[in-house]
């Protein structure tokens, strides 16, 4: 009989904590659309791409490291809002496709502080591509959400990228 009494206390304290919820509740990510251009750029005076290593068989498995710069508009001289930097390489023994991680840093506007982590396929034959944003820092803490990412402008092997950024 005790032993019964111990359980159905034991059973009420259960669920009066399970109902209150965990006492510490994680921080949830802003929800937002962004909306830049990435220059990325691998040759002249400044580049901020270089290719790091050479891949045994044509492009596949070259690296190339980027700290490309982040704008307002599709000219470089546009505002600059953040980086983006991480890698891409070339992940495909055909078609020219890469894997692509990358932080997405922001310096400037509501979220200077704050940065988007993206991973994710680019088959850059593709008009538009797919990437996977898989985490964040500052406002975007624990982010998930999506990248869609367009060629503006292709002048091997410098390009322009249209990103537009949905996380919550």
């Amino acid at each position: 009989m005790a032993r019964c009494k111990l359980y159905s206390v034991l059973l009420a304290v259960a669920a009066v904590f399970i109902a209150a919820g965990p006492a510490v509740r994680p921080v949830s990510a802003a929800s937002a659309h962004l909306h830049f251009y990435m220059h990325d750029v691998l040759t002249g005076p400044s580049p901020t791409a270089v290719q790091v290593l050479n891949g045994p068989r044509g492009h596949f498995g070259d690296t190339i490291v980027i700290d490309d710069v982040l704008t307002e508009g599709a000219t470089r001289t546009s505002a600059a809002v953040g980086r983006a930097q991480g890698h891409y390489i070339w992940a495909s023994t055909g078609n020219p496709e890469l894997l692509v991680t990358m932080n997405v840093v922001l310096t400037s506007g509501p979220y200077a502080g704050s940065s988007v982590t993206v991973v994710g396929r680019d088959d850059i034959g593709a008009p538009v591509r797919e990437l996977s944003v898989v985490g964040g820092t500052g406002q975007f803490r624990m982010a998930r959400g999506y990248v869609i990412w367009k060629t503006v402008s292709l002048d091997h092997p410098n390009a322009v990228l249209e990103l537009d950024v949905f996380v919550s």
